[in-house]
């Protein structure tokens, strides 16, 4: 069940909706239990770093939390805040990796990019962080 204390350090959630690198956790209650949490969409955006042309690509991230779970709305508009930025697919990917281990410390993390094609290529990325299987 969900406690009135799981939403202290929330912030964003009900919230006016803007571009934003805070994500945001709430507590896990099931720390002992390994379950897969997964996030996906299909709207995030980023730009060419060479051209500013946008880039568009599925994003998919699975994790099993520790501690901390993701509050979704904080994901979605730390995702919005690439829209501007100019910045290859290899690299954003990793990014976003990074900066959910920091603020989840999960015992596994995976993001994976599908980008639209674009010059005639698809480029996925794949990332992770842990093991997914026995201790991190």
């Amino acid at each position: 069940m969900t406690e009135a204390s799981d939403l202290d350090d929330l912030t964003l959630l009900g919230r006016e909706a803007k571009p934003s690198k805070r994500l945001e956790t709430f507590p896990n209650h099931h720390p002992d239990r390994r379950y897969v949490v997964r996030l996906e969409t299909d709207e995030f955006t980023c730009l060419c770093p060479a051209t500013g042309q946008p880039d568009f690509a599925n994003i998919l991230v699975e994790y099993i939390p520790n501690q901390k779970i993701i509050e979704s709305k904080s994901f979605k508009l730390y995702l919005w805040s690439y829209r501007n930025e100019g910045i290859f697919h290899e690299h954003v990917i990793n990014k976003i990796l990074e900066d959910l281990v920091a603020a989840l410390e999960p015992h596994w993390c995976r993001v994976v990019g599908a980008f639209q094609i674009r010059g005639g290529i698809n480029i996925t990325v794949e990332a992770e962080h842990g093991r997914r299987q026995g201790t991190s």
